[in-house]
């Protein structure tokens, strides 16, 4: 197993990337902490994770406070005598102009999204130093390298963690803590999934701005992730890895021109002047794509 004897936090883990990241890892081996402000559904994913023979528990962590970043670390200590893997992915985000959102809803952003990481990695770093090194993996996202309308408070602080991962990983690395980041295109919920299973036009919309004709699965991410914060990453560090079908490339290319055509098919869901330029799906209606 690729993680066996390691302990792993894993942040945001009641849904989607966060659960199936949590459920790779103990698949392979790791010991994993559930945090999450979602209780029912962060207890149901740890019972699951032991139902299949790993080892997993839950922890109500809310990683937008000092003391929910150190209690949750200490936790994970308490019950499994360390931590070597840290996962930091919670996620918090409302969309709106610069206007329209308040100082409030930036606060927010930036205390899940930035300082959340920070706090958290500064709690288990100690604990990864005296066991001889460890991974810290952080969650972007493809809106850390684009700008799209309506995301002001979230594109900048994921463009920001992009930044922090490169600052971490220069001061630990001789210390043998490697960091890395992830930056995820679209990634529909597997509830979703379901839901749209039948819809052809669902499936049509959630791959508009990927180059390969696929919608994403949390999956993708988790193996990327194992990967980052196993052994076989051992000489890789300050990275932050792109897995997103090809969003960013389509977005500059061939995306606007296939929402164009996609709008002409279904003038239904149109809520866009296609006179005027569009930006990313968010002009459509009802998206719902759990973007990271």
């Amino acid at each position: 197993m690729r993680l066996q004897d390691q302990t792993a936090i894993v942040t945001g883990a009641a849904n989607n990337i966060g659960r199936a990241i949590a459920r790779c890892f103990a698949a392979e081996g790791a010991d994993v902490l559930i945090a999450d402000i979602q209780d029912e559904p962060g207890e149901a994913v740890a019972a699951s994770i032991r139902s299949d023979g790993g080892e997993a528990s839950f922890f109500h962590a809310d990683v937008g406070t000092d003391a929910g970043n150190r209690d949750m670390v200490a936790a994970a200590v308490e019950r499994y005598g360390g931590v070597t893997i840290l996962v930091n992915n919670a996620h918090w985000e409302r969309r709106g102009s610069i206007e329209e959102l308040s100082e409030e809803d930036w606060d927010a952003s930036f205390d899940v999204l930035l300082k959340a990481p920070f706090l958290a990695s500064k709690y288990a770093v100690p604990h990864m130093r005296a066991a001889g090194g460890g991974a810290i993996l952080n969650l972007t996202s493809v809106h850390g390298f684009q700008v799209s309308p309506g995301y002001p408070t979230y594109e900048t602080a994921k463009a920001a963690l992009i930044q922090l991962t490169k600052q971490m990983a220069l001061d630990l690395g001789g210390d043998g803590i490697r960091v890395n980041a992830i930056a995820p295109g679209a990634i529909p919920s597997d509830e979703m999934r379901e839901e749209n299973a039948h819809d052809p036009i669902w499936h049509e919309r959630n791959i508009l701005w990927n180059i390969l004709p696929i919608v994403g699965r949390a999956e993708d991410i988790a193996q990327g992730a194992l990967y980052l914060c196993s052994a076989e990453a051992r000489f890789v560090t300050g990275h932050t890895l792109l897995i997103d079908g090809g969003f960013l490339l389509g977005f500059k290319g061939l995306g606007g021109t296939r929402v164009q055509e996609f709008l002409q098919r279904h003038p239904e869901l149109l809520e866009y002047d296609l006179s005027r330029p569009l930006g990313p799906a968010a002009h459509i209606r009802d998206k719902d794509t759990a973007e990271q």
